[in-house]
């Protein structure tokens, strides 16, 4: 029985089918040499041994069928990140270099007429409404911050709110004996569960004896900002 087999090509004796080895074998292809099967095609085992993939190169992660990719290995810099929907998008703040004047005993919507930054374009300056773009309903986190100043008249009592499509969904008051003054800062922030097209506005209400004006300077404290939670 011959030990080397020297030819310049195996074909089968019939059919298209060749069998090497028997099973239970081992086929060794010795270090040094090259098997080429860049013009064929390879037909791998369900469940593939276990390998580095050091050299693997030009893989398209859209073809992950399952589990999970950590963070941690989700790369590095802005772009990744945004590329992956690891930032807090979308994202707006809005505020007002001039006052607002405000009707006693009525809510009223605070209309932010200047964009710092807004990712979505999702916050309009004319009417204060931030809606939802579409594909990017979840839990968002939101702020409104308003100043009086000027007035003669001091309340007694004044609410900052945020609405959610025409209706309260977060509200902080102020009020009491010495606690109001013409410059009285008030604030309302929190977290709230949107869909897709739902708007969201800051409102004020007020029970001074007259009208008095807002101030929203562009200072991070004033104005009405939001964005989407990572989740």
């Amino acid at each position: 029985m011959a030990s080397i087999l020297k030819v310049d090509k195996l074909d089968p004796q019939s059919g298209t089918a060749l069998e090497i080895g028997t099973s239970g074998d081992t086929i060794t292809v010795p270090s040094g040499a090259t098997l080429d099967i860049s013009a064929s095609t390879l037909t791998p085992p369900a469940t593939m041994p276990a390998s580095s993939g050091i050299n693997f190169t030009a893989l398209n992660a859209t073809n992950l069928g399952s589990g999970t990719v950590a963070i941690a290995r989700g790369g590095t810099g802005a772009a990744t990140l945004a590329g992956a929907g690891l930032v807090n998008a979308p994202n707006f703040w809005a505020y007002n270099p001039a006052s607002q004047t405000m009707t006693k005993d009525t809510e009223m919507a605070v209309i932010m007429a200047t964009e710092a930054f807004d990712s979505a374009s999702a916050y309009n300056t004319s009417d204060g409404k931030f809606t939802v773009p579409a594909g990017e309903g979840g839990v968002y986190w939101f702020k409104g911050a308003i100043r009086m100043v000027g007035t003669a008249a001091i309340p007694t009592r004044a609410t900052t709110s945020i609405w959610v499509n025409g209706a309260v969904s977060l509200a902080n008051e102020l009020g009491g004996t010495g606690g109001l003054n013409t410059y009285s800062y008030v604030a309302v922030y929190g977290i709230l569960n949107l869909s897709a097209s739902d708007y969201v506005q800051l409102y004020f209400y007020h029970n001074a004896s007259s009208d008095m004006s807002l101030s929203q300077t562009s200072s991070h404290m004033g104005g009405f900002q939001g964005f989407k939670l990572i989740g």
